[in-house]
């Protein structure tokens, strides 16, 4: 009893589309622990919005004449769930393709109680099937990250309702990298970042195919590029390692390989042998078993390559076409 009416101050709000049986794990991992839920569906044509009704869910679905993005659906559902029924101080986000650990919810919410500087609070997260594929297990390495005062934090977080409504919620009009933004702007009003050890989710990324790898890497470059244009200067500098990085190994090395064959012909290859060496370094450098560090060695060097290739698809939406589309891998 004590702990649902603890629980009686944290609304969760749940975002998918096409999400399918992954969309009813996730409403069952909530169901029943004293918060009340919504759905945010963007768009679903699988009858998502349907399944959440029939388990007794509320269900907000977006308007299909204005862009989805997953931070116009969390703003959305965020509003939505503050204006219906009783005000909670902290709301939980949550995709569709998770399912909240069993106690995540009283642990982050008794943490927020503790600690009134913390805007938002993430735990572990893992992959659901890190044994499937390499892409999935590439995924629970990249959520791998230390318990403690954190920069930034993913889209599954609980946050503080008074600190989201501070800086004015997520930007709706970002189609990736919306989540390490917020953050920035919430840092920069005097919050703080936290993340706990304990396990918050589970995640279904179901990427079995080299192609949803090759466009969920991507997207992450298109959000590197994004970063460095809001919030690039000094201090902050956000996104520039990261950007600059692929821009040096996903473009600009192969640009000096080209550039000298005229000067050196096939020896100018010989150049290329960067890459494995830095392979090598990484693997060598990673704390995880022998595979799993080279298979992660070897895929960091090759999302150089869709990385900068996001970058460009950002440059080309910012300066030549006027507008995005969102990147989707499933």
């Amino acid at each position: 009893m004590a702990e649902r009416g603890a629980l009686a101050n944290v609304s969760v709000v749940v975002i998918g589309r096409n999400e399918g049986q992954r969309l009813r794990n996730c409403l069952e991992s909530i169901r029943g622990v004293g918060c009340g839920a919504l759905y945010v569906d963007s768009g679903s044509t699988d009858g998502s919005a349907e399944l959440a009704r029939a388990t007794g869910v509320g269900v907000l679905e977006l308007d299909m004449s204005v862009p989805f993005t997953a931070a116009r659906a969390r703003n959305a559902g965020f509003r939505q769930s503050q204006e219906e029924g009783a005000r909670t101080a902290y709301v939980q986000f949550v995709d569709a393709d998770c399912e909240l650990a069993e106690g995540w919810l009283l642990e982050a919410a008794s943490f927020l109680d503790a600690n009134p500087r913390v805007a938002t609070v993430c735990g572990r997260l893992r992959e659901k099937y890190p044994e499937r594929s390499v892409y999935n297990m590439l995924c629970d390495i990249e959520w791998q990250a230390p318990a403690g005062e954190a920069r930034a934090c993913g889209g599954i977080a609980m946050i503080r309702a008074a600190a989201f409504e501070s800086v004015g919620g997520f930007r709706a009009d970002l189609i990736a990298g919306e989540e390490p933004e917020l953050c920035v702007r919430l840092r920069a009003a005097g919050w703080r970042i936290h993340r706990l050890g304990g396990e918050m989710a589970l995640h279904d990324a179901g990427m079995s195919r080299f192609g949803q790898w090759w466009t969920r890497t991507l997207r992450t470059g298109y959000a590197f590029a994004q970063a460095v244009h809001l919030h690039g200067a000094a201090p902050e500098r956000h996104g520039v390692r990261e950007s600059a990085s692929a821009w040096l190994w996903g473009l600009a090395i192969p640009a000096a390989v080209l550039g000298v064959a005229w000067m050196w012909g096939g020896w100018a290859l010989a150049l290329l042998l960067v890459y494995p060496l830095q392979i090598v370094r990484l693997a060598l450098r990673g704390g995880l078993t022998p595979g799993q560090n080279w298979r992660r060695a070897g895929f960091l060097m090759l999302g150089k390559f869709p990385e900068v290739l996001g970058q460009m698809k950002f440059l080309f939406h910012r300066y030549l076409s006027g507008h995005s589309r969102l990147i989707e891998y499933k």
